[in-house]
């Protein structure tokens, strides 16, 4: 996990400088080293999280004869294989998971990013040609924007990492991949439509899939560990790696008896993990506001609410390891969200699942990413495993929920051995609601937000005008540290369904 910036372009090879500068932005990213490259038409620069290849897996890496570089923050979890085919015609120079890309490139050009599993971005150039690509569905960040003069395009791991200068910003979309050719779609959902004839419910075989999810993104070379809210989705992840690392350490955070504090003992003593907490108070949770926009770059008011919980629980656990799994995708895959049950068509819920699922990366995913690399901690997500939720979405959408069922109930079914009854029903909290921080954060909004400040809202912001105080304090702060309507523009916002509530991000 990393963070990086680029150059492509015209003049490349005098903008290291630059790119290094802008690349000094994410050191939070990537503590453990750095390094840059440039060529004639590139500049590339690293900030690196060591994780696989600890001792020689530097970046920016090269091709045997140097005429490539790529740049890349991810895990790609089918390396192995991936290498043990290419060793044939080429030579690896370090054990990293990313070298493979450089020579996947070498055989396929930019069809090579169809046969990465992982969560991905980077840039890889050859000095004629670039590749830029974003996993399926955008686990890890990318931003881009063409340079001041027109001659180059700029990529940066986060917002921040664009020159000031830069136009035309955008967030480079999930699923896609560009070349000096422009911009292509790589990934299509094959799931977007429910199957015609969806097989029998097999429970066991939905089990073992997600299993399988769990076990590839257990390749680490340091401490590994797992988030612990007490809800079903984080505590079936614990459960399932609890049996391949007897000493897993589990982490939970909250204000002063709040109910994920409680729930996550109770799993943790189930599970047999070192559990870990850290019991915030009101005013630590108001004072992180400013951090957590910060590095979250969004003012989304419920997204925010969620991400603070998620930055305490993730300074915590950068404390003891340096890589986590955590349980996001699983409501979007299995119909979690309370409005779920007011949906009566199958079809209708089935595509909402996958509105939802398409949507994560600017709501849930941006916020665990932007968190745990807040403190240098990498999270992993294997509810989003592709195999797992093409599994997944092949089920009947009528069994997701029904008046008879709770929410998740496929899961809930497949894993009920996992974990104490109490657990597996548990109704589902919004992280920030079961933390306590919700109500604390929305009061101190009320409190910080003058009237007359609040009266002038559409004239101070006219595009995507605040609704609320707390969304105002929000759009205020972001305004602040990423001005400008192109990064405003970035910024993702829970489109709800008809019957979605305020708190419930996508």
């Amino acid at each position: 996990m990393c963070g990086f910036t680029a150059f492509v372009g015209a003049g490349g090879g005098s903008r290291l400088d630059e790119v290094r500068r802008m690349a000094e932005l994410l050191r939070h990213r990537g503590p453990d080293d750095a390094a840059a490259r440039s060529a004639e038409g590139s500049a590339l620069a690293h900030r690196r999280l060591s994780i696989i290849d600890v001792a020689g897996g530097r970046q920016p890496l090269s091709n045997e004869d140097g005429s490539a570089s790529l740049v890349c923050n991810g895990e790609i979890y089918n390396f192995r294989a991936l290498r043990s085919r290419l060793e044939r015609g080429h030579r690896f120079t370090t054990k990293s998971d990313s070298e493979v890309i450089l020579h996947l490139y070498e055989e396929e050009g930019a069809e090579c990013v169809r046969e990465l599993d992982g969560m991905f971005a980077f840039v890889l150039t050859d000095g004629e040609r670039f590749l830029a690509a974003r996993d399926a569905f955008g686990i890890k960040p990318l931003y881009f924007g063409r340079d001041r003069d027109g001659a180059g395009l700029w990529f940066a791991s986060e917002l921040k990492a664009l020159p000031a200068d830069c136009r035309e910003i955008a967030e480079f979309p999930p699923g896609t991949l560009m070349t000096e050719r422009g911009m292509q779609r790589w990934f299509q959902p094959p799931w977007l439509a429910p199957a015609r004839d969806p097989a029998p419910s097999d429970a066991a075989a939905l089990r073992a899939e997600l299993e399988r999810a769990v076990d590839k993104r257990l390749m680490s070379e340091v401490p590994l560990g797992v988030f612990l809210s007490g809800g079903l989705d984080s505590s079936v992840i614990a459960a399932i790696v609890r049996r391949s690392i007897p000493d897993l350490h589990s982490f939970a955070v909250g204000l002063d008896g709040s109910p994920d504090l409680l729930a996550a003992r109770r799993a943790a003593e189930h599970i047999g993990t070192h559990h870990h907490e850290y019991v915030y108070t009101r005013a630590e949770a108001e004072d992180a506001v400013e951090h957590v926009i910060a590095h979250l770059e969004s003012y989304d008011a419920a997204l925010i609410e969620s991400s603070v919980p998620c930055y305490f629980v993730s300074k915590l656990a950068s404390q003891h390891v340096k890589v986590v799994l955590s349980g996001e995708g699983a409501d979007e895959v299995f119909g979690g969200y309370g409005y779920f049950t007011d949906i009566r068509d199958p079809a209708a819920l089935h595509a909402e699942c996958a509105r939802l699922l398409l949507g994560l990366h600017n709501m849930n995913l941006q916020r665990v990413d932007r968190m745990t690399m807040a403190h240098a901690l990498e999270g992993r997500v294997p509810f989003l495993d592709l195999a797992f939720v093409a599994r997944a979405m092949r089920e009947d959408p009528a069994l997701k929920t029904t008046d008879a069922r709770p929410e998740k109930w496929l899961l809930r079914r497949a894993v009920s051995d996992l974990l104490p009854p109490e657990i597996v029903w548990r109704t589902k909290q919004e992280f920030a609601h079961g933390s306590g921080s919700a109500d604390a954060l929305s009061e101190h909004a009320q409190r910080t937000v003058s009237d007359a400040d609040f009266a002038r809202r559409s004239e101070l912001f006219p595009e995507d005008t605040p609704a609320t105080k707390q969304a105002f304090a929000y759009r205020r702060i972001f305004e602040e540290r990423f001005p400008g309507e192109e990064r405003r523009r970035t910024v993702g916002r829970w489109r709800g369904h008809a019957h979605a509530t305020m708190n419930e991000p996508s």
